[in-house]
């Protein structure tokens, strides 16, 4: 038996731990991470490391995007956006294996959780760091909830390259190097994260355009069309592949970091693909496999912005 065609009794006995793990969207952990990484290298780059709050500012990133996924969870299934007709991966609510009083526990412990580690590095980045948390979190929950939600009036694309990438970019930079502003290659760096994590929303869009047309779902996939969103992927991973070798060349740093260009080949395969899908069987491998470059951009700048090869040895 497929699994999908399971039901809830079968599932329940033999696979809860695989749903709330699903559910956890692993895919989309790799946005969290990635900025804080690159953060983390341009801070190291201008001679200033601390590993434990690194540490620190990755279990928030992660747990924020935990929390917003659980979140997204929620009020999609009480709007009835996640269907039976539903083409991308399970969600917790919608198998009937979890709860709507388990996932909202959950999402309130995470979320809880990010907050407590959060006000351990207010003493390291002072009051900043509690308006950058609240932000956060308060961004993550209205992502989806409320009538005018991030998601359901099609802001949620200029958020996630707000907030997986200049903000949490230099939110990293930051609480390595405290009180003080961080330099404009900082921020110009930061935009590609958040481009390639709006690629990332773009096919999930594409993937998802009817179903969310039919629930008054206003993406921007809902709004101007499949061939849009298909542009804005493609722009989103190009202009991302051209920020750190033009803020290297404004800043006088070395071009190292022209490295990344390597990975144009895995992202020309990946036009080719959100080019031609149009189902969750065609699109949803897109998601995994720009998630995983989305990670190989973040280490490859992470070795490769100027000095960081050695100095992280």
């Amino acid at each position: 038996m497929n699994e999908s065609t399971m039901n809830p009794t079968e599932e329940n006995r033999v696979f809860p731990w695989r749903v709330w793990l699903e559910t956890t969207r692993p895919k989309t952990l790799f946005a969290a991470l990635a900025p804080v990484l690159m953060g983390a290298a341009l801070a190291r780059a201008d001679g200033v490391f601390h590993f434990p709050v690194l540490l620190a500012t990755l279990s928030v990133a992660v747990l924020i995007q935990i929390g917003t996924n659980f979140c997204n969870d929620v009020y999609d299934h009480r709007q009835g956006a996640d269907t039976d007709r539903r083409e991308g991966p399970r969600r917790g609510l919608q198998t009937g294996v979890i709860s709507h009083r388990a996932m909202v526990t959950a999402t309130v412990a995470v979320f809880a959780l990010a907050a407590l580690i959060s006000l351990a590095l207010v003493r390291r980045g002072g009051m900043p760091i509690v308006w950058l948390a609240a932000a956060s979190i308060l961004s993550g929950v209205f992502y989806t909830a409320g009538r005018y939600s991030l998601a359901y009036t099609g802001l949620a694309d200029l958020f996630v390259i707000v907030f997986f990438g200049p903000v949490a970019v230099a939110g990293t930079y930051y609480l390595q190097l405290p009180f003080g502003w961080p330099p404009p290659e900082v921020f110009v760096v930061g935009l590609g994260p958040g481009l390639i994590a709006t690629s990332l929303l773009a096919v999930n869009n594409l993937r998802d355009v009817d179903e969310d047309r039919g629930n008054a779902k206003k993406t921007l996939a809902v709004r101007f069309g499949r061939k849009f969103s298909r542009m804005e992927y493609k722009a989103c991973m190009l202009l991302a592949l051209m920020l750190p070798p033009a803020a290297a060349a404004l800043t006088g740093r070395s071009l190292l970091v022209f490295a990344l260009w390597i990975l144009f080949p895995e992202a020309r395969k990946l036009f080719k693909q959100v080019e031609t899908g149009t189902t969750g069987k065609e699109l949803n491998p897109v998601l995994g496999g720009t998630g995983r470059f989305l990670f190989q951009y973040a280490l490859l700048f992470f070795v490769t912005w100027p000095n960081c090869a050695l100095c992280w040895l």
